[in-house]
């Protein structure tokens, strides 16, 4: 089996012994470390066993890095403590807030993209790559209504965290869709407009229409397969900016291992057929 990451999935626990079994070329497993933050017991064995034999990426939800504060010191004690220990190719964390003064939402929350709410996003970036001693990937949020304040455009705003504290990207394009769809924008333009070379992983997910009567509102639930339109945009994003490793997101109607592997090997097969761009550039 290869060890260049290709295509991955989410790990979860009911896939542990497939998972650990599996020999595809190119497959990965992310994780979300919060759900590893602990001394021991079975958990944290079965990752020792997957990541002895699979890349590992960590995806953060609880890092808060668009807070009014900088991160928290035992969060990032524990991160780093997982991180010295599997030694992932990736760690990457959301475009939100969550906490604020010991409070703790349980959510990935917007914000006005103001010149300020940079300044503060550089200075927390900055101080969790110190201490982590990685390079982070900073992913971009849903959004499902406007939101006044914003000083500049979310591209913008992404191109300007690369460039101010050299993080990475990654692009989840559930997320472009959801919100291109939400907010009235064209998600091609705005992928278009990513900075490439900055672009470090790929996530794939899928999306339902919010319940709400009349409403066409798109929901990020992770719940479904990914969908033709978020297939159609991946696939000619990876034939722009050149393969990148892809992870296929599925955190609630948790499917059978087959069937979540069969949407990886899609995104597998359309990575080795672009062959435009090293993967280890990540």
């Amino acid at each position: 089996m290869s060890h260049r990451p290709t295509a991955g999935v989410g790990l979860k626990p009911e896939h542990y012994a497939e998972a650990a079994e599996d020999v595809r070329d190119g497959l990965w497993f992310e994780v979300h470390p919060e759900n590893y933050m602990i001394d021991g017991g079975p958990r944290l064995a079965w990752l020792e066993k997957i990541a002895a034999s699979h890349p590992l990426s960590l995806h953060g939800v609880g890092m808060s890095l668009a807070a009014d504060e900088l991160p928290d010191d035992r969060h990032l004690r524990a991160l780093k403590q997982l991180i010295d220990r599997f030694r992932p190719f990736v760690v990457s964390e959301h475009l939100a807030w969550s906490r604020r003064r010991g409070a703790y939402a349980p959510d990935l929350l917007p914000f006005p993209r103001t010149s300020h709410a940079l300044d503060r996003v550089v200075r927390n970036i900055d101080h969790a790559q110190s201490y982590l001693g990685v390079r982070l990937l900073i992913e971009n949020p849903s959004l499902y209504m406007p939101l006044s304040g914003h000083e500049m455009d979310e591209n913008a705003f992404l191109g300007e965290l690369v460039q101010r504290t050299g993080c990475g990207l990654l692009v989840d394009i559930n997320n472009v869709h959801i919100s291109a769809h939400n907010l009235g924008y064209d998600a091609e333009a705005y992928l278009a407009r990513l900075p490439a070379d900055a672009v470090g992983e790929i996530h794939l997910a899928g999306h339902e229409l919010d319940p709400g009567p009349r409403s066409q509102m798109l929901i990020d639930t992770h719940a479904a397969p990914v969908s033709e339109q978020v297939w159609r945009l991946y696939e000619r994003f990876v034939a722009r900016i050149g393969p990148r490793p892809t992870l296929i997101e599925r955190d609630d109607n948790i499917p059978t291992y087959n069937d979540l592997v069969r949407e990886r090997d899609r995104a597998h097969r359309c990575l080795t057929a672009s062959n435009v761009k090293d993967l280890a550039n990540v």
